[in-house]
């Protein structure tokens, strides 16, 4: 063979055993194929038959728990119906009882109105011949059964009266030879050993100043200046001819002594004008309240008496600054707290009580001004408030004879606050009656609506009374001076007239920041 022809048989073979090969790839590619379909369609069989069986036992669980559901709420309903049963059967044996009761009750209700119609007859019955008897033993005895009770309440009135004097006057005898001459002792001895100034109080202060120059700069231009001081502190400011001081006039002695300082320190300040005159008002309140704490301390530790309600400590430090007849009402309590006690202790009763009670029995004055009633009940209600004892309460009450004393404590109360006042000096009578003129002039300014603050000023001259301005307009401001006017002249008696000044003004205050 030519070497063309053995290539060509090798290429001819070449390509026969590549078809041969490609033959055999295929065949064994299809079985393959078909194998993995078989084994696809049986997953797929397997699959389907195992999620029918999941299904049916899904399916008869859930069967299951209804049923069973389906069984406790069958128990529950029959253990509702019953329990309803039970309550019905309660209920209408309830019922039948009630009902009984009721029949009970009835026949009851009969047989009550049948006994009170027999009782009701038989007391007629009886009053009949209770009547017949009382006209058979008035004819007999010849008097009315009135004239005979009359009698007879006569005369045995008439024994007891006379037995009752020859006992008082047995017992009047023997008291007054013994307890006369004990009692001068003892007050005697009080008296001696308690040491009290006299304090009597005025209703005008003096400033002095450093040059009458000063006169002028306090009354201010067209006066604003001493309006302002005025209306503000509710005082009347007089500036005369005296040289080098103003005189403050007031009947309240807080109210005074807070223009009294506020005075001073403004001529010290040097610095004059309603701005300034408000400030320093203010900060003179506050330095007022600090004395009023301090003094009513004082007055506690001089006293003895220890343990008091901070309040209670408060108002003793204001009686400093009331009056009572002319009597400062603070030295009055000292007094009388200082003298129960000295008899207390030499009749053997309870000196701490007579101390502690003879100091607080004028409390009520602190406020009186302020609260409707007498300082006794006003006293009372403070006390009993910030918790005092029922015997110091009961001790102070009886000072006046409002109260009947209870205890040895409360007749000495009495008796040193009558020592107290009236030891000679001590009082003066016209001053209170003044104080309560003034006091009731301003009482009868405030009891008008839209009134914010009532001054009496002038003594007793004028009352200068400020008004809430978005209350009142300028039209009812004239009519309300009309009405204060006319209650004034029925209600108080004063020399001379009263002038009455409303002022209204509003106010308008910003800060700049």
């Amino acid at each position: 063979m030519n070497p063309g022809q053995v290539v060509a048989i090798a290429a001819a073979v070449g390509i026969v055993a590549l078809i041969v090969g490609y033959l055999l790839r295929k065949s064994v590619a299809e079985a393959r194929i078909g194998s993995a379909e078989r084994e696809a369609v049986r997953i797929l069989n397997d699959a389907t038959k195992e999620a029918e069986r999941a299904q049916k036992e899904s399916v008869l669980q859930a069967k299951e728990e209804i049923h069973g559901m389906r069984a406790e709420f069958e128990e529950e309903i029959r253990e509702r119906r019953a329990e309803f049963q039970e309550a019905e059967r309660r209920l209408s044996s309830k019922e039948e009882t009630v009902e009984r009761r009721l029949e009970g009750l009835d026949q009851r209700e009969t047989a009550l109105k049948q006994r009170e119609e027999r009782l009701e007859e038989v007391e007629a019955e009886a009053q009949r011949i209770l009547d017949e008897h009382v006209r058979e033993m008035e004819r007999i005895a010849g008097l009315t059964r009135e004239e005979a009770r009359g009698e007879v309440m006569a005369e045995i009135e008439k024994s007891a009266r006379r037995e009752a004097a020859i006992l008082a006057r047995d017992i009047e005898t023997e008291a007054r030879e013994s307890g006369q001459k004990k009692a001068r002792e003892i007050i005697s001895l009080a008296i001696q050993r308690c040491a009290a100034d006299q304090v009597s109080d005025s209703t005008v202060s003096v400033v002095e100043l450093p040059s009458d120059d000063m006169k002028g700069r306090i009354i201010g231009r067209e006066g604003r200046n001493i309006r302002a001081f005025e209306s503000l502190a509710g005082v009347d400011l007089i500036i005369d001819d005296t040289p080098e001081a103003v005189v403050i006039s007031s009947f309240d002695p807080i109210r005074r002594e807070k223009a009294r300082l506020t005075l001073l320190k403004l001529v010290a300040d040097g610095r004059i004008h309603p701005a300034r005159i408000e400030e320093m008002y203010e900060k003179v309140g506050r330095e007022i309240e600090e004395q009023i704490r301090e003094t009513g301390q004082q007055a506690a530790y001089d006293a003895g008496v220890h343990g008091l309600h901070p309040r209670i400590t408060e108002l003793l430090g204001r009686l400093k600054f009331r009056s009572s007849y002319g009597q400062n009402v603070l030295q009055h309590s000292l007094e009388v707290s200082h003298l129960a006690g000295l008899m207390a202790s030499e009749l053997g009763s309870n000196t701490n009580l007579a101390r502690r009670a003879g100091l607080l029995h004028d409390i009520g004055k602190a406020v009186d001004h302020e609260v409707q009633g007498t300082h006794v009940d006003i006293g009372r209600d403070l006390l009993r408030r910030y918790g005092e004892k029922d015997e110091v309460i009961a001790a102070m009450s009886s000072h006046h004879g409002d109260y009947e004393a209870e205890s040895v404590e409360a007749v000495l109360i009495t008796a040193a606050d009558a020592l107290s006042a009236a030891r000679p000096g001590a009082r003066r009578e016209t001053l209170e009656a003044y104080i309560q003129r003034l006091s009731k002039l301003e009482d009868i300014a405030d009891s008008f609506q839209g009134v914010e603050e009532s001054y009496a000023i002038q003594a007793g001259r004028e009352i200068r009374i400020m008004v809430k301005p978005d209350e009142i307009d300028d039209l009812e401001a004239y009519a309300l001076a009309r009405d204060i006017v006319r209650k004034v002249e029925e209600q108080v008696e004063y020399p001379g007239q009263v002038k009455v000044t409303v002022i209204r003004q509003t106010r308008a205050v910003e800060y700049a920041k």
